[in-house]
């Protein structure tokens, strides 16, 4: 009995040091896992620590904030699990933006008076019908510039625009380098110096947005020195720049195929056939001081026999040689008194081409949120083939015969700012009036008064 008591006393002893000792190793197991886990997790947090410092580190390579560019990381990476980053190339500033602009149109029938286009719908047409129209585009712009310490600097700039009508435009396209504050060469697609200004314009787009179909055989011409401006569907533009104290000196050139400034590629009932493309050279010279400004410039087609039409003989009659003259003033009251200042243009401009000089005027006032201007031009024709001009036009064209023709056009809008509390949405409201006279019977003088509204939602981003 004593033995096996015994017996029972020692292998219980030799147990509970069994199970002690196994206690106490895995106890020294976890807390070395533990130790390795806060070693892993300082780690890490160092790692993260020294990427965030590395990130706000300055460009080694430009003072300027450098361009973001999408960086191909790793989502799904188990060994740092992070999200997708931007990345710097150094390489100078990248600008996003863009803006909406639809427009909800009323119109009497457009039987042309006028080349005009009042619709952002490139595929609008003249017509004897009233117009009920919604149109517009959205512009998405995306600017690269680039300045070095010493102040030179170069960048780009591209504007496409998607319109209702489905189709993909361009606006601008253009690169350009300089001295900041001095001088700049700019060359692609895009807008020389504005000679004409309109204000706040919202219904007068009169066609000369863009240097092509600006002229309407049949229709009177509004000339308002934008043949060489630029922006051309044919071409492209080359532009040096320079600044000195209160002056600005701008001379663009404009290379394009000459045809595309007349709708149908008609000029006084003539069919025009290119022969070369033109060259417009634009030169303007502007001074400014405080509220007031001026500018005055000339563009004139510089390629002879650039396109013409056929005679009965067979023989080309050049009818490229165009030369216009421009003057433009502004008060711009806004620059001391951003609410109530008074914006105010006076314009002039003067054409002479083949068998046409053109004579347009116009003043404009903007006031708060108010517009009003108006618009006199004058055309005077020497020579027309009242027989091709018939074949082409048939009703829609209102002059058709050589002789003189005034048109005059008022035209006003209204701003209302802050749709909704936001800064970046404002809608406008636009109307005009336009008519014609001229010293001769017309095809259709008894109809010769236009107008129409509009409602035009401007949103930016």
């Amino acid at each position: 009995m004593k033995i096996t008591t015994l017996a029972l006393f020692i292998a219980a002893f030799f147990s509970n040091s069994t199970i002690a000792s196994t206690n106490e190793s895995a106890l020294e197991q976890r807390l070395n896992q533990l130790e390795k886990r806060l070693i892993a997790a300082e780690n890490r947090a160092a790692s993260a620590e020294a990427e965030i410092q590395k990130m706000k580190a300055p460009s080694p390579v430009a003072a300027t904030a450098p361009v973001a560019v999408v960086s191909e990381q790793s989502v799904n990476s188990k060994a740092d699990n992070q999200s997708p980053k931007l990345s710097l190339s150094g390489y100078g500033d990248v600008k996003i933006y863009g803006d909406v602009e639809f427009n909800m149109d009323a119109a009497s029938h457009s039987n042309g008076l006028t080349s005009v286009r009042r619709s952002a719908n490139t595929n609008w047409a003249d017509g004897t019908n009233e117009r009920w129209d919604i149109n517009g585009r959205i512009l998405l712009g995306f600017d690269g510039y680039r300045r070095m310490d010493d102040g030179h600097f170069a960048g780009f700039t591209a504007q496409p625009l998607a319109d209702l009508t489905g189709h993909m435009n361009l606006d601008d396209a253009a690169f350009f380098f300089g001295h900041e504050n001095d001088w700049k060469i700019k060359v692609g697609r895009f807008e020389a110096y504005d000679m004409f200004p309109l204000n706040q314009d919202t219904f007068v787009e009169y066609s000369g947005n863009t240097a092509n179909d600006l002229y309407g055989d049949g229709y009177g011409y509004i000339y308002m020195m934008k043949e060489g401006r630029g922006r051309s569907d044919t071409g492209g533009n080359f532009m040096l720049s320079k600044n000195i104290d209160n002056w600005y000196f701008e001379l663009n050139t404009l290379l394009e195929d000459g045809t595309s400034l007349y709708q149908d590629k008609s000029y006084h009932g003539n069919e025009m056939q290119k022969d070369k493309n033109v060259a417009y050279i634009r030169p303007v010279i502007s001074w400014s001081e405080g509220a007031f400004s001026a500018a005055a410039a000339m563009e004139a087609q510089v390629v002879d026999n650039a396109y013409g039409y056929k005679d009965a003989n067979g023989q080309m009659v050049d009818q490229s040689n165009r030369t216009g003259y421009g003057l433009t003033m502004t008060w711009n009251g806004q620059k001391s008194d951003p609410d109530n200042g008074i914006v105010a243009n006076f314009n002039t401009a003067y054409l002479d081409a083949e068998d046409e000089t053109d004579f347009t005027a116009g003043v404009n006032a903007l006031w708060q949120r108010f517009e009003l201007g108006y618009i006199y031009a004058h055309n005077d024709i020497d020579k027309f083939d009242v027989t091709n001009a018939l074949e082409n036009c048939d009703s829609d064209c209102w002059i058709t015969n050589a002789g003189t023709y005034d048109i005059h056009t008022i035209h006003s809008s209204y701003l209302f700012p802050n749709v909704m509390g936001m800064k970046n949405f404002n809608i406008y409201l636009g109307t005009y009036v336009s008519w014609v006279s001229a010293d001769q019977d017309s095809s259709d003088d008894s109809d010769n008064t236009r107008y129409g509204g509009r409602v035009r939602f401007k949103y930016y981003f």
